[in-house]
């Protein structure tokens, strides 16, 4: 039986797995969060330990985050946010407004990487999280998601179609999909590119660790230097530090 069982609700998809207190111990479920039900959380293969906040949760959608509460009781389900330790400082006019999966990617890269760092979390909306030499949270950047983009110019136009998201072969589109990937791929590469050199000029520090993490972080950290590495489990690592942080052992 798991020490936690993390959740990492986001707008897309759900992630869930069983863990320690010094390691992830399983590979996590992958779930469209649409589909995160009584039933589904119910039919998990991994059942908390009996006790208080066994269940890290680091939700941005409340409907589900309800969902969770009903299934494992409120009193057993942490929810990350300012409020409580995490690890970090925070330098941020209004800290409770800082999302809770953002929080927890900032506490796995100052545990595993030190600070000053930034994150870069590709999901639905594309986040950017600062970290100061002091190990505080310092604020963010948040830009549309790759995907979002993409589906955008499906929805809103009469011919452009669906593509598959890869990496293109040519700068130079032969056909429709091939112009739509290189203009998405590519022209989001020049978009993390640019934010990052603005970021790391106004800390005024050479080359900080930028760790990527989220759905489209190898295929767009491919083609940028200046992301050191890939972490695709970072948030339910900080779920996991913060589990260790605040619930007795």
């Amino acid at each position: 039986m798991p020490h936690y069982l993390l959740i990492d609700i986001s707008n897309s998809m759900t992630k869930i797995a069983p863990s320690g207190v010094a390691e992830i111990e399983a590979d996590p479920l992958l779930i469209p969060t649409a589909d995160i039900t009584r039933e589904a959380l119910e039919e998990l293969p991994w059942k908390p330990r009996e006790g208080s906040s066994t269940v890290i949760l680091s939700s941005v959608v409340p409907d589900k985050s309800k969902v969770v509460e009903a299934v494992f009781g409120k009193d057993c389900v942490l929810g990350v946010s300012s409020s409580i330790e995490l690890g970090i400082g925070i330098d941020y006019p209004a800290p409770e407004s800082i999302g809770a999966d953002r929080l927890a990617n900032a506490a796995a890269t100052v545990c595993y990487y030190g600070a000053p760092a930034v994150v870069v979390d590709f999901g639905t909306a594309v986040t950017f999280d600062i970290l100061s030499g002091a190990g505080a949270y310092v604020g963010g950047v948040i830009a549309p998601g790759l995907s979002a983009m993409t589906e955008y110019m499906f929805d809103h136009t009469a011919l452009l179609p669906r593509i598959d998201l890869e990496e293109p072969g040519s700068a130079i589109g032969k056909s429709t999909e091939e112009a739509m990937q290189a203009g998405a791929v590519l022209g989001y590469r020049g978009l993390v590119k640019d934010i990052l050199a603005a970021i790391v000029d106004e800390l005024g520090c050479e080359a900080p660790p930028v760790i990527a993490t989220g759905g489209y972080a190898n295929l767009i950290a491919a083609g940028i230097p200046a992301i050191h590495l890939v972490h695709e489990n970072l948030t339910l690592e900080g779920l996991r530090i913060i589990g260790g942080l605040n619930v007795p052992k």
